[in-house]
């Protein structure tokens, strides 16, 4: 995949209307960065004789140990002002099937390709050669390329990571310059302490004790870490240029939903949804018809209580039925705009969950005038409800990750087939006959009020344990998300 995000990034970069402009800027900039490098590797061949001469009194090895902390303290500094944020556009690839860690490691990993993480090298290598490793060895040579190497990528991605949140929070990047500021001018100007002598009682240590080399090391490993954790949280645009509102305010204008912050907006936009289009907007009037299906079953004394069961069913949770079995596919037309958008899925089916909730909820108060022909009818009623809401609602969910069709919203209902496949199909059966397999056996024993309550516990249970099917959903989502969309783009 590098080598496939490489070649994009060159064939944006050719295709580019200032393609032309941009050849003569970047001409321009290697002849300047290469000699800048010049006259840095002239000062490197030469440190050894600048350094005898401005630390007179000391080792040369002892110099150079004292001055390493100060060069990487100033060479934050730099970057901080003048390193580049690497990029990539990363939404196109977002709702393709490839793993979130290969954007963000590339992402991560080109960092080091900088101009910035030459410097030391080039600085302080002919000193290293020259002087260190003649006279201590190999092995010592080794541990301070080591040690150079860990502060060099240490401050590479804490210079990142600071300015990645300076987008997000101005005050970050001023505060970091201050304290690099003050811990400089406590050295230069106070002279609280000396930055020359902290140098040297760690790096002076490497002579003797080559393996402290992995401690800058580490330091470097674990701001890449942290770095890369950043960039996986903060995968999408608005969240790197944009500043983050920290008390979540809902859009929606609908005062109920308002309350429940990003899942009341998205319950609010699939409302919006169903009332916009002709045919989303026909399964919730059919909902409304069934409202009279008690009619023909409670009017007439041939059908019993396991009848009850099957029309509470429809009537508190025909929406979650009719509406539900088509999940997704209502968003087909903009599924890979959900995938690469700042949406938590687990935001989304709690939105799903809150639509059916509030749907079977004012079906269950429409179907209370049912107690006119007794009241066990509204028990078995609010029995069914719970079970709608428990337990359909999760059914209905799980198809939805196995529904590959899409429905263009576009069309009307009136013999619209678009969308009907296997899975509607199958959906059917586990909806109908669960509630009976609970039944049935109460019923054989002549216990239907125990049926009723074991309905009523599970359904019950099912609604207590929400979020850890929310969970399991969403895990099962993950897996088939790439099938789901590219089943959506077939038209």
């Amino acid at each position: 995949m590098v080598s496939t995000f490489i070649r994009h990034e060159l064939k944006a970069f050719w295709r580019s209307k200032n393609t032309g402009k941009s050849v003569a800027i970047r001409v321009v900039m290697a002849l300047l960065i290469l000699y800048l490098f010049l006259n840095v590797l002239f000062v490197g061949i030469f440190l050894d004789k600048l350094l005898g001469e401005i630390f007179a009194n000391d080792d040369l090895v002892k110099s150079f140990c004292g001055i390493l902390l100060i060069y990487f303290l100033f060479d934050l500094l730099m970057r901080l002002q003048l390193q580049e944020l690497p990029t990539l556009r990363v939404q196109p690839y977002l709702h393709l099937p490839i793993k979130r860690n290969t954007l963000v490691r590339y992402l991560a990993l080109t960092a080091v390709f900088s101009v910035f993480n030459l410097w030391p090298f080039v600085l302080f290598l002919p000193f290293i050669f020259k002087i260190i490793a003649p006279d201590s060895g190999f092995v010592t040579a080794l541990a301070f390329i080591i040690a150079i190497a860990g502060l060099t990528v240490f401050n590479n991605y804490l210079a990142l990571y600071i300015k990645r949140k300076s987008n997000l929070n101005g005050w970050v990047f001023l505060v970091s310059a201050v304290v690099l500021i003050l811990i400089t001018s406590c050295d230069f100007k106070w002279h609280l302490y000396s930055l020359h002598d902290i140098s040297y009682a760690f790096f002076g240590r490497l002579v003797t004790f080559p393996v402290l080399a992995i401690v800058p090391l580490v330091l470097g490993i674990v701001m890449y870490y942290f770095n890369f954790l950043y960039l996986k949280q903060n995968m999408y645009l608005e969240e790197l240029t944009a500043h983050k509102v920290k008390i979540y305010k809902s859009s929606t204008d609908i005062p109920v939903l308002a309350r429940f912050g990003a899942v009341g907006d998205l319950a609010a936009n699939e409302i919006k949804l169903i009332l916009r289009n002709k045919r989303p907007r026909s399964a919730l009037v059919m909902g409304l018809f069934f409202m009279f299906y008690g009619l023909i079953f409670y009017t007439n004394s041939h059908y019993g209580q396991n009848w009850y069961i099957f029309v509470g069913m429809f009537m508190t949770g025909i929406f979650i039925i009719s509406y539900g079995q088509f999940m997704f596919s209502w968003q087909a037309s903009h599924f890979d705009g959900i995938l690469v958008s700042n949406i938590s899925f687990s935001d989304f089916l709690k939105a799903k969950y809150l639509l059916f909730t509030m749907v079977s909820t004012v079906a269950f108060l429409l179907t209370t005038p049912y107690a006119y022909f007794g009241w066990k009818i509204v028990v078995v009623h609010f029995v069914m409800y719970l079970w709608n809401i428990g337990i359909n609602t999760t059914m209905v969910l799980f198809f939805a990750n196995r529904n590959f069709k899409r429905i263009d919203l576009s069309k009307g209902a009136s013999f619209n087939w678009e969308g009907v496949g296997a899975t509607q199909l199958l959906l059917s059966f586990p909806l109908i006959l669960a509630p009976y397999l609970v039944y049935l056996p109460f019923m054989v024993f002549k216990h239907p009020d125990m049926g009723l309550i074991a309905l009523g516990v599970i359904a019950t249970l099912f609604i207590l344990t929400r979020n850890y099917w929310i969970k399991q959903l969403e895990a099962d989502y993950y897996s088939k998300r790439y099938q789901i969309a590219e089943g959506f783009r077939n038209k």
